[in-house]
């Protein structure tokens, strides 16, 4: 008896066809098996991502266990005069009674003169920016706006009056005894009692003031240094305050209400000076409490190049990379007639994968531009080789160190680029489908 294969009993059964459509469109079935090969390599970008954002949790924790040690972010507060008073009350039984309570005035001027002296400190490969600052605070007050708080004047306290004077991490930020200068006599900035004043956390010294001279102008001056990490600003509590700030520090962030009305910048370091006239909150006024920070200016002194910021935004154009160098390996084997394996995609593409480890690894021990350009360099290389290896062609492979050049350089000048992110990517990504749509057109897809 005569045996029949599937396809001599049934010539045009479903085998045929679809030995036939795989003949007719195997070329376009292996583009898009390469297609779903790119996306496959591109979830294990997500782990990296994740990677990057938990070492920068780790670097934050860095600064955080060195700052905890040696003083955090600083916020110095301009001195506040605070003079008590006594206020009437009468109860539901008739009784008066007297209640102690504060009134607060900003000083007429103030100036602020501070240089600062920055350092570097590490936690393991972590770096922290610490400083020193020599700090100069003067103003005046006065003569003090009494009749707007309708105060009578037996019931104020004169003999009560001091100068309260905050910094946001006095414990460890001061390691001084401060001496303020009030007029022709000297006092100590101590730590206040608990509830004297609506600042619990300021500093306070007993001023001599009666009726008399708050009548003209009280002059004040303090100098001491202060402890700080990352950040340094000042709180403008007066009717106009100047302030003027250097350092050695070339890469500062001005930060705050306002920007400096003027600054120099190079690399020894910078200057930079306010004028600050509040409008924020009044002169004067009693029994409450007013945002400081709402009135601070300053800077940041913080490392020029966040790595892991760039890392995290060069990792993102990780699927443009894997897809534009595969589109770059199927045009070669269609043109040249040189098939290559999935087999061998896969591991070209984990090849490009790798730069991303080999990326946020170095740029923790140097600056993302050198890290960035020695990752892309062992990639280029490793892929080039390969190529060569496997068409037994230096030209292919110098066209694919050209193509994957190209695309390395374009996602860097992305990432240095940001206000330009938006346009560089349109503009980059046209041209490539330009560039893929020009060498396909003649290909022959059935």
């Amino acid at each position: 008896m005569e045996t029949q294969t599937p396809n001599s009993l049934a010539p045009d059964g479903t085998g045929n066809l679809v030995q036939n459509l795989w003949d007719k469109g195997k070329l376009f079935m292996k583009a898009v098996v390469i297609f779903v090969m790119a996306l496959f390599l591109w979830l294990p970008t997500n782990l990296i991502m994740e990677m990057v954002k938990e070492r920068e949790i780790r670097q934050r924790a860095a600064i955080a266990d060195i700052s905890s040690k040696w003083a955090g972010r600083q916020t110095v507060m301009t001195p506040l005069l605070m003079v008590p008073y006594l206020e009437s009350r009468v109860d539901e039984k008739g009784v008066i009674s007297n209640v102690k309570k504060n009134a607060y005035f900003l000083a007429g001027n103030a100036r602020i003169n501070a240089t600062v002296h920055p350092e570097k400190r590490y936690r393991g490969i972590y770096q922290v920016i610490v400083y020193r600052s020599d700090l100069t605070i003067s103003g005046s007050f006065g003569p003090l706006a009494i009749g707007e708080l309708k105060i009578p004047a037996a019931s104020l306290l004169w003999e009560e009056a001091a100068l309260l004077f905050r910094v946001t991490d006095n414990l460890k930020g001061i390691n001084e005894d401060i001496r303020v200068q009030w007029n022709d006599s000297s006092h100590s900035l101590l730590p206040q009692p608990l509830g004297v004043s609506h600042f619990d956390d300021a500093l306070m010294a007993a001023v001599l003031l009666d009726a008399e001279k708050a009548g003209r102008e009280n002059r004040f001056q303090l100098q001491f240094s202060l402890n700080g990490s990352e950040q340094l600003l000042f709180a403008a509590l007066a009717r106009e305050t100047s302030i003027s700030m250097k350092s050695k520090w070339n890469s500062p962030s001005f930060t705050g209400i306002k920007l400096p009305d003027s600054r120099e910048l190079n690399d020894s370091g910078f200057t930079a000076k306010w004028r600050y006239l509040n409008r924020s909150m009044p002169l004067v006024w009693k029994n409450t409490v007013y945002p400081a920070e709402q009135s601070a200016m300053g800077a940041d002194l913080v490392i020029a190049v966040d790595s892991y910021d760039k890392t995290l935004r060069s990792v993102k154009y990780a699927l443009l990379c894997i897809i534009l160098t595969f589109a770059s390996f199927f045009l070669i084997e269609t043109i040249y007639k040189r098939p290559l394996h999935l087999l061998q995609y896969g591991l070209a593409g984990l090849a490009l994968v790798l730069f991303y480890t080999l990326l946020l690894s170095v740029s923790e021990y140097t600056s993302f531009n050198l890290s960035y350009l020695l990752a892309a360099v062992a990639t280029i290389a490793l892929v080039g080789w390969y190529v060569g290896s496997i068409m037994r062609s230096g030209k292919l492979a110098a066209f694919i160190s050209l193509v994957l050049g190209v695309v390395y350089a374009y996602i860097f000048s992305i990432i240095q680029l940001q206000d330009y992110s938006l346009l560089m990517g349109s503009i980059g990504l046209f041209v490539a489908l330009a560039i893929i749509m020009y060498f396909s057109r003649k290909l022959q897809w059935s």
